[in-house]
């Protein structure tokens, strides 16, 4: 059994930096739930940073490194000992001042457990290129 745990647990890293399963997320959604988002931020293809960075491979990145966006100061703080995962997303996404005190993010949070699931698996289509991953 003692084994198996270190090999479980190097599975799980890995897995946690790639597109996610959001068992329970729907991504159509999710989509919804996005048009909230859009009017600061863009995923896809053509997905440029706006108001608030691109989100494409969301998923294992690391807080504040899009490149050529200027993020707040306590952003960049945060990604100095964070990466973008499930736990930290879907705390984010449900109260953004609370998570990153001194964020630019104006958006309150979603309150809704299910909305938050939703997004996130919409979010976990996306690779860097902006592709959906089946």
């Amino acid at each position: 059994m003692m084994k198996v745990l270190p090999v479980f647990a190097v599975a799980v890293t890995a897995f946690s930096a790639q597109a996610q399963d959001f068992t329970g997320g729907d991504p159509e959604a999710g989509e919804r739930v996005f048009r909230r988002c859009a009017a600061c931020h863009a995923v896809g293809e053509d997905a440029q940073s706006r108001v608030g960075p691109e989100l494409n491979q969301l998923f294992g990145r690391v807080p504040a490194s899009v490149e050529g966006f200027s993020y707040s100061t306590a952003m960049q703080e945060f990604g100095e000992t964070n990466v973008w995962d499930t736990e930290t997303l879907h705390a984010y996404l449900q109260a953004p001042r609370d998570v990153v005190p001194g964020t630019k993010m104006a958006f309150p949070g979603l309150r809704k457990d299910e909305e938050v699931v939703d997004l996130l698996a919409y979010l976990a289509q996306y690779d860097d290129e902006g592709l959906t991953v089946e």
